[in-house]
């Protein structure tokens, strides 16, 4: 029962941290797909694996709209958190 408890209070522990390298995951999935061969891709990727928001979107502002849109509506989960 003790030990059932310690691992559920680490799954509750990690569920925000494990939310946020999904949604990362994700929208890196989408950039290298889209937007691999564009200006900035290395440090676009960079500025989200660091959670640096204000970079990253500089580094996405001059991509096409539709790729940049959509990849700031992947990345507002991670805003809101």
């Amino acid at each position: 029962m003790a030990l059932r408890k310690l691992v559920e209070n680490a799954k509750r522990a990690n569920q925000d941290q494990d939310k946020k390298r999904q949604v990362q995951d994700a929208t890196y999935r989408f950039m290298s797909a889209m937007a691999g061969n564009l200006p900035g891709f290395e440090e676009a990727s960079r500025a989200l694996f660091a959670n640096d928001a204000e970079r990253f979107d500089k580094l996405i502002k001059a991509w096409p709209n539709d790729i940049r849109d959509h990849i700031r509506k992947l990345t507002a989960q991670l805003i809101d958190q």
